[in-house]
């Protein structure tokens, strides 16, 4: 992360927090007696590849919770407070990744505008293509933006503001542009070189497929912007005039379960009756939209097949799924939605793949961050949610250990195309919760985990060794950030590291700043 102030002379630039994964093996102490039997006895079949299933300790498992946690103060004053961010892998090694951006762009003499990013990548087949966009995404849209934000005739030092519309484009021509460069271009130079090994690894991310969502928010207009390809989510927590709090989804999720995607795609392919069978592509590919994913995007590029490459290659990247007629079926072209936020009524943003969204619902997720509230400061300049300064709270419900009443606003037309949570769900009671964690993200995949509270389930859970693990939860990935009026804000402008939600306050070194 490097010094904010990133002039727009030649284009918008684009500075990005990564973080990076380790992988952990696991290995059997030797047994010193020896069995030449060909038959493989009990005594022996522990140095096996295979796995055993054991319980880690309660503080193991909060290690692993907090190991890949991340927590930020944004020290600017314009309008974005904190931001908090929380990974989990079950897939070795993890399939999602996140990428987040602050540039500053002169709007007026007098002001500079804000302009964040904040972005969720769920990888399928592997993790190049989410790795990808990690990389890449925010700085194809942020270059697609910096050609509309124009400078003004009179004071070239200042950017004119385009129109929404224009915005809109620009965001998804930075989507396409990507998917472009991944899918056709590197596809097209292994295609004429296919003994290049450097050419075969940069064809990669095409032969993989990932689920992208970029939010964008700016602070002159304080309007957000939420651009969403595949099944990942967007949610708004708010209170609303009676100090209700509500929850509004952003996005809407892309799969063969949502009928106007599946409208859209039979219109496409009028002759094809399987276009979507078991609310899936072609009955494979359960997103509609996603970067990479060749398989459902092209037979050939200028004439020459993938079936041509060789077998070796053939491994990586795969023939097409049956029914493979009139590709393209499957786009990277973003649905966008623009929210305007409301820093005074502290809004909060949860993004997050749909790891999350498998194991709460929109209600829990907002329920969850409010009881979190009531028990810890945004920064130090914010009052604890159940303090007086927080006018709508007459009584604290922590006692009653139960998540508070959420109203879901978001748009009737596609509550039912939201798929809801269905793993190790516990319809027989209400919701519970555990509270043990300074970094919020890192909350929600707690009690994701917990089926109402439990910490034995969580226990298990996280116990749980990869691959096996798959089969109860999926890698998750979790940013929330806070708008409010709260922030600090310091001469050099730069985001503080607030290190006692950051890999659970044992930060080994000091992270770099924006």
């Amino acid at each position: 992360m490097k010094d904010l102030n990133i002039a727009l002379a030649s284009g918008i630039l684009f500075v990005a927090s990564y973080i990076s994964l380790s992988s952990h093996y696991l290995s059997d102490s030797g047994d010193p007696f020896r069995n030449f039997s060909t038959t493989q006895s009990n005594s022996t079949s522990k140095n096996s590849n295979k796995q055993n299933i054991f319980l880690l300790s309660e503080d193991e498992i909060t290690r692993r919770l907090r190991n890949l946690e991340e927590s930020y103060y944004v020290n600017r004053g314009k309008g974005v407070v904190r931001y908090d961010i929380s990974q989990l892998p079950s897939n070795n090694p993890i399939e999602d990744d996140r990428s987040e951006s602050v540039i500053t762009v002169p709007t007026s003499e007098s002001e500079n505008a804000d302009f964040y990013f904040w972005g969720i990548y769920d990888g399928h087949s592997g993790y190049h293509t989410s790795l990808k966009l990690r990389d890449e995404l925010i700085n194809h849209v942020v270059n697609e933006l910096g050609a509309i934000y124009k400078s003004d005739p009179t004071n070239e030092s200042i950017r004119l503001i385009p129109s929404q519309d224009a915005i809109d484009t620009a965001i998804k021509n930075g989507f396409l542009g990507l998917d472009y460069e991944i899918v056709q271009k590197s596809l097209q130079n292994l295609l004429e070189d296919p003994n290049n090994k450097e050419k075969a690894i940069n064809a990669l991310p095409a032969a993989s497929g990932a689920c992208g969502l970029l939010t964008f928010y700016d602070s002159s207009s304080h309007l957000l912007k939420v651009a969403v390809t595949g099944d990942s989510r967007a949610l708004l927590g708010s209170l609303n005039d009676e100090n209700e709090w509500t929850v509004k989804s952003l996005t809407v999720d892309q799969t063969g379960d949502n009928p106007e995607e599946v409208e859209r795609i039979r219109g496409e392919h009028p002759d094809e009756q399987g276009v979507i069978r078991n609310g899936r592509v072609l009955g494979s590919l359960q997103p509609t939209r996603a970067f990479g994913d060749f398989r459902y995007k092209l037979k050939e590029i200028a004439g020459k097949s993938i079936e041509s490459l060789p077998e070796h290659l053939k491994i990586y990247f795969r023939a097409p799924p049956k029914n493979f007629l009139t590709p393209p079926y499957v786009t990277a072209e973003p649905v966008i939605t623009t929210t305007k936020i409301n820093p005074s009524k502290n809004d909060f943003l949860v993004i997050g793949s749909d790891g999350l969204y498998e194991l709460l619902s929109n209600e829990e997720i907002v329920g969850l961050v409010v009881k979190w509230l009531e028990n810890h400061k945004i920064n130090d300049n914010s009052p604890a949610l159940n303090s007086k300064s927080w006018k709508l709270f007459g009584s604290n419900s922590d006692s009653e250990k139960k998540l508070p009443k959420v109203l879901d606003i978001s748009d009737e037309k596609y509550k039912d195309f939201q798929r809801p949570a269905f793993r190790n769900k516990n319809n027989n009671q209400q919701h519970e919760y555990l509270l043990e964690d300074d970094n919020v993200a890192t909350h929600l995949v707690r009690n994701a985990l917990s089926l109402g509270g439990s910490k034995e389930y969580v226990s298990t859970l996280v116990s749980i060794p990869s691959p096996t693990s798959r089969k109860y939860r999926d890698d998750l990935t979790v940013t929330v950030v806070f708008f409010g009026e709260d922030g600090v804000i310091k001469e050099d402008g730069k985001l503080e590291v607030n290190l006692p939600a950051t890999k659970g306050g044992k930060l080994t070194e000091q992270k770099p700043k924006l």
